[in-house]
């Protein structure tokens, strides 16, 4: 007969509980300075909400108000090389940490003003918040998108969970690159639901990386409450169930949270990998703004009373209080001194409107109008002394047949060998002597701790290339196929193509992403897509689209210099073919906006991407029809060539565009509108496009050929508009 055998995770899992004798470990001078950082962010964000109803806060304001001891609790123990993030409420989170860096040696809150330099930390947060350029990310962010990478805020995101797997960027760079750091990804009771924060906690425990996941259960994700949407409301068990340490403790108390954080950092440092937090907490009003939630009907105001009389602001108060640390004077003085510090950044970024009290901002505190579009891409400073080559400008002694594949993963190898700060991440790039596609070979042979395996959660090792990015990692993100792209689409197209303009520019996001292609090889519709036009609506990302093991080369190197992310799509059906590269040279670039022609004529204006540039070429020499053909290679939004393009088109007149893929996903649609807003007049016949059906392609042999675009459709569009 069966019998049950009792089971437990592997790693520890408890509650920290204090009492008074853990509040008397400390000084009265540390408790001093926690209260008065609570007291801090509390009048801080009552200030905030005055803003916002007072009209000078565009967008919400997620205040914390009584979460601050989550906050205070766990930066008490962090220093500036400490790397934090959080989601769209933060507040609390940022201008604690904020604080901190700027808070000089020896500074006593019962004696001494904000200095200076605390004042400003204060100032630039909320003008950030207000939207103003004095603001920390140039008033791009807001409320919910907050960065300061010098206080170690390595960048707040709006989306609920997809700050997570940032965070376990970050502690992957510290990794690799051997820094003393530990980050913390703060989120809520609903963000812990949310898969990437999953993928991200199991990717920090397969790699043992030095992040805390800090979730500040408050019960509520909106209006729903916790008990609604799972089974295991015990969140820090998330933790353990994955193989490292969970942790619960009272969010409502200060040295609690203090304690916890102690517990979390020493399993850290013994190298024991991540820990999962869980403070309890409660945040006593709405989602969003100044109203309660009982006004909205989900809570009742007995509960919210009930939280209220452990309002961590009064459970610290209380023990100074009983302590003899602060008398009443004394709580005046502290208070007096917070709220003249807030009114002091309040009096700079307002002022009172003509004939009347009522506040406004000043014009010269608003960020100009010309630079919004400005700090998408970067300016290409880093392409300075690059060298850049066509195949042309090699003597035919210099150069050798390679197959595409092999030129790829010798490439990779050089580059891993100049660069340390590359790495690779992706499903089985460690396995099959170099991944599934080979590209792994040269960079397994030499650097394999640097090729890092990934579980099947595109989104989450997405994210985490992204935080490893920010944190002085170049990642290489290999996709499988193509439409696996839109199971990390968050943060393709959420995070990594809007943060640095959306944190106000200035700083590099060298990500890579490889994604292979293959629509012919009858892996039906799941695995068949090129996503380019994904990508290509974001402007954030360039799109490169080799043809060729030299330009394969050439543009891997260039993505690799790149400060901007860059997606190169990989068509599989090319990587047998040979073609000629350099013997004796694999550094050489491919310019990021540089389309070339293949084949220079004057019937038309063939525009061609991928496998249908080798057919382009083979049907205009069976044909005889006189056509340019342009490989255009280069497909972002923002990095076309236009000028080779429209010279093309001001020559010949007429315009066929052939790409391979779905209707749907052609691009094509994007340059016949560039095109004719930018050409019309040198246009003699309307624009044609060849591209796939409107279905994806499906496993059958026959309808997956007719689902893509072929040489008989290309054929005949030639033929048609070299004879109009």
């Amino acid at each position: 007969m069966a019998h049950k055998v009792e089971l437990s995770p592997s790693a520890d899992w408890y509650r920290v509980e204090v009492d008074e004798a853990d509040w008397a470990k400390f000084s009265q001078d540390d408790l001093v300075r926690w209260y008065s950082q609570m007291l801090l962010v509390r009048r801080f964000e009552e200030k905030i909400l005055e803003l916002e109803s007072a009209g000078l806060v565009h967008g919400p304001a997620h205040a914390s108000i009584g979460q601050e001891a989550t906050a205070v609790g766990a930066m008490s123990l962090l220093g500036s090389h400490d790397q934090i993030n959080g989601t769209h409420r933060a507040h609390h989170q940022v201008l604690t940490k904020l604080i901190n860096a700027q808070i000089p040696a020896g500074f006593n809150v019962r004696k001494q003003d904000f200095t200076p330099e605390m004042d400003d930390a204060i100032y630039r947060l909320m003008a950030e918040i207000m939207g103003l350029k004095p603001g920390c990310c140039a008033g791009r962010g807001g409320s919910m998108h907050m960065r300061d990478p010098g206080s170690g805020v390595a960048g707040t995101s709006a989306i609920v969970g997809g700050n997570v797997p940032h965070a376990v960027g970050y502690a992957l760079a510290d990794h690799v690159l051997h820094r003393d750091g530990v980050s913390v990804a703060f989120f809520g009771d609903g963000a812990a639901l949310q898969g990437a924060v999953y993928e991200s906690m199991n990717i920090a425990a397969a790699y043992k990386l030095p992040v805390i996941f800090f979730i500040e259960n408050n019960l509520y994700g909106v209006s729903t409450h916790i008990e609604d949407v799972t089974g295991e409301t015990r969140l820090a068990s998330r933790g353990p169930m994955l193989g490292f340490m969970g942790i619960e403790c009272d969010g409502m108390d200060v040295v609690a949270v203090h304690e916890a954080m102690d517990l979390a950092l020493k399993a850290i440092r013994s190298g024991r990998g991540p820990v999962v937090i869980e403070a309890t907490c409660y945040r006593f009003l709405h989602q969003s703004g100044s109203k309660k939630g009982s006004e909205l009907g989900y809570r009742s105001k007995e509960e919210e009373d009930q939280w209220r009389s452990r309002d961590p602001l009064r459970v610290a108060s209380d023990h100074l209080r009983r302590t003899k640390a602060l008398d009443d004077d004394g709580f005046a003085l502290l208070d007096e001194r917070v709220t003249a510090a807030i009114q002091r950044a309040v009096q700079q970024l307002t002022e009172k409107s003509p004939g009347s009290n009522v506040l406004r901002i000043p014009e010269n505190h608003w960020p100009s109008t010309s630079s919004v579009d400005e700090g998408i891409l970067s300016d290409g400073s880093e392409f300075e002394g690059a060298k850049f080559r066509e195949l042309e400008d090699y003597r035919p002694d210099e150069l050798q047949k390679s197959r595409f594949v092999v030129a790829a993963a010798e490439a990779l190898g050089a580059a891993m060998a100049a660069d340390p700060t590359i790495v690779v991440m992706g499903e089985d790039v460690h396995r099959f002597r170099g991944g599934v596609s080979g590209f792994t070979t040269k960079a397994l042979e030499k650097f394999p701790e640097r090729v890092l395996a990934m579980p099947i959660a595109e989104n989450g090792f997405t994210g985490v290339a992204l935080g490893a990015a920010l944190r002085g990692l170049r990642p290489i993100v290999e996709i499988m196929f193509g439409d696996f792209c839109l199971v990390a689409a968050d943060q393709i197209c959420n995070a990594v193509a809007k943060v640095r303009h959306m944190f106000g520019d200035g700083f590099p996001v060298p990500i890579v992403m490889r994604v292979r292609v293959a629509p012919h090889g009858g892996y039906g519709s799941q695995h068949s897509g090129d996503m380019s036009a994904l990508f290509h609506l974001y402007p954030g990302w360039h799109i490169f689209s080799p043809t060729t093991p030299f330009d394969y080369i050439g543009m891997l190197n260039t993505a690799l210099r790149s400060n901007d992310p860059v997606m190169i799509v990989e068509h599989v059906e090319f990587y047998q073919e040979e073609g000629l590269v350099p013997r004796a040279d694999r550094d050489y670039c491919i310019p990021l906006a540089k389309a070339k022609v293949v084949r220079p004529g004057s019937t038309c204006t063939l525009l061609a991407t991928s496998v249908m540039v080798p057919m382009a070429i083979k049907v205009v020499q069976d044909t005889g029809i006189d056509a340019e053909i342009i490989d255009l290679r280069s497909l972002g939004q923002l990095s076309t060539d236009w000028p080779l393009i429209l010279g093309s088109v001001a020559k010949t007149n007429r315009v066929l565009i052939a790409e391979q893929m779905t209707n749907g996903l052609a691009l094509g649609r994007h340059w016949i509108a560039e095109i004719q807003s930018r050409a019309f007049n040198d246009l003699d016949h309307e624009i044609l496009h060849v591209t796939g059906s409107i279905a994806a392609p499906v496993v059958s042999a026959l309808l997956n050929r007719a689902a893509l675009a072929s040489s008989e459709k290309l054929r005949n569009a030639l033929i048609s508009i070299a004879n109009a």
